[in-house]
């Protein structure tokens, strides 16, 4: 294989697209080299060979886990058992930690006494004279504090995924609530229209009741189960957030390189904001101790899956027409020189992505394989979030007739060479098949043996005689 420039710039004479060069087959070089013939007018001839010549995209990327998950305070508290040490592997369902946090647990009991009397009074204790409507005002505004509370409780969770689940946890109570809540209302209207018995909007309002004291219990409970923390997924401790030490917190989005593609996480629910601080914070420490102070949703614990690496690769719009699953690629990464590591194309985003470099990119997800160092020894295994250059093989001509990329020049807005016929130079119009950088294919034009220039074509004139 030729060598790849990590960024190619555009050859004269030659139509290339952004961040495209080519793999070659050395021997092809070499045997072109070998027959090369040169003068002092710094003009050089080779011969065009058979060769494999491999069109190859460089992207920008980044290793990805199979999967991770952020659990994280449910309420304000602090640490009361801690099970594991950063670096330890669990597995799904294991527990890792417990968080005390006695306004939690003030909270179930309150709900749990206020669920108790609902079931008991069933609404008897409503008779003729009592102001129905009055009654169902302050259920609905009892309702809504323990809504609004428990949003705002979600709110604090930093990992985008895990908060939009509780908030849809919220929204599902709030929704059966209301259901319970129109009939009442419904029913005490009737009553006051008189085209209804009394009973009728009792039974009503005591069930809407019954439904907001479930779902402030169901709500209550869900933060002090939260508070046992065990792992969603198997993989990989670390203590706090996926971005641990980043100011702007973190999301494990980037560390698998897929919007949503989260594992189960342990959520928030109810708190009130400490004044404890954030894991992550500039100056603060991640590590996680028996007695330490947290707030409603600070990232405690995270579990990274490495089980399978993968990769995200950001691909030009100019180039990833020609990227499709199961193309081979090359993966070079900064944490780990000279190294060279196998990938396979996955899938190709359909929706683009702004570009690190600007303008329109699209993700380009690939299984990640083994590496080998330059001296045949196996490759360090990456961790995720590291930097990476992806080399796609995107297109492969095998057997092709092939020239040295230099020999190729426009003229008038065609590709041409010098081709060597009866020891003058002749200038023939070539068609570009798979452009590479070290070699392009010829479709048209050129023989396979036939000698061309490939050095000082700007020195030559038709009709001059080379050696």
């Amino acid at each position: 294989m030729g060598r790849v420039r990590r960024h190619p710039s555009p050859r004269a004479g030659l139509r290339r697209r952004t961040l495209t060069t080519a793999f070659a087959v050395l021997g092809a070089v070499a045997a072109m080299a070998a027959s090369c013939g040169s003068n002092d007018s710094g003009v050089e001839v080779a011969e065009a060979r058979r060769a494999t010549v491999v069109e190859v995209v460089d992207a920008p990327a980044a290793v990805t886990a199979k999967a991770a998950a952020t659990l994280t305070a449910a309420a304000d508290g602090t640490v009361s058992a801690l099970h594991v040490q950063a670096g330890d592997r669990v597995a799904a369902g294991q527990l890792l930690a417990s968080i005390d946090s006695p306004p939690a647990q003030a909270r179930l009991a309150q709900a749990t006494q206020a669920l108790q009397a609902s079931q008991r009074a069933s609404g008897s204790g409503l008779g003729r004279g009592a102001d129905l409507s009055g009654i169902q005002r302050a259920t609905d505004a009892a309702a809504a504090e323990a809504f609004a509370a428990a949003r705002a409780a979600a709110a604090k969770v930093v990992d985008p995924a895990v908060r939009a689940a509780l908030l849809a946890q919220v929204d599902a109570a709030e929704r059966r609530y209301a259901q319970a809540a129109t009939a009442a209302a419904q029913a005490i209207r009737s009553v006051q229209r008189g085209i209804a018995a009394v009973g009728t909007a009792v039974g009503a309002l005591g069930a809407a009741q019954r439904v907001q004291a479930q779902q402030a219990y169901d709500l209550a409970k869900s933060t002090v189960d939260s508070l046992t923390l065990r792992a969603p997924i198997s993989g990989v401790v670390q203590f706090g957030g996926a971005a641990t030490g980043s100011s702007g917190g973190g999301s494990l989005t980037d560390l698998l390189g897929a919007a949503g593609a989260l594992g189960g996480a342990s959520g928030a629910l109810g708190g009130d904001s400490g004044s404890a601080p954030k894991a992550g914070s500039p100056g603060v420490s991640d590590a996680v101790a028996v007695g330490s102070r947290l707030s409603a949703g600070t990232p405690v614990l995270t579990i990274v899956d490495i089980s399978e690496l993968g990769l995200v690769a950001e691909v030009d719009e100019t180039d990833v027409l020609l990227v499709a699953p199961g193309a081979p690629a090359r993966v070079e990464l900064d944490a780990a020189t000279g190294a060279r590591y196998d990938a396979t194309v996955r899938s190709v985003d359909v929706l683009p992505t702004p570009s690190a470099r600007g303008g329109v990119a699209y993700r380009v997800r690939l299984s990640l394989g083994s590496g080998q160092l330059a001296d045949g020894r196996a490759a360090p295994d990456p961790r995720p979030g590291m930097s990476a250059v992806a080399h796609l093989q995107v297109r492969r001509a095998p057997d092709a007739i092939a020239v040295p990329a230099a020999a190729v020049f426009t003229v008038d807005g065609k590709d041409a060479v010098w081709v060597v016929r009866d020891g003058k130079a002749q200038r023939v119009a070539v068609t570009i098949g798979v452009p590479g950088q070290d070699l392009v294919q010829i479709t048209a034009g050129v023989s396979d043996g036939d000698r061309v220039v490939v050095r000082g074509t700007d020195k030559v004139r038709a009709g001059q005689r080379l050696p």
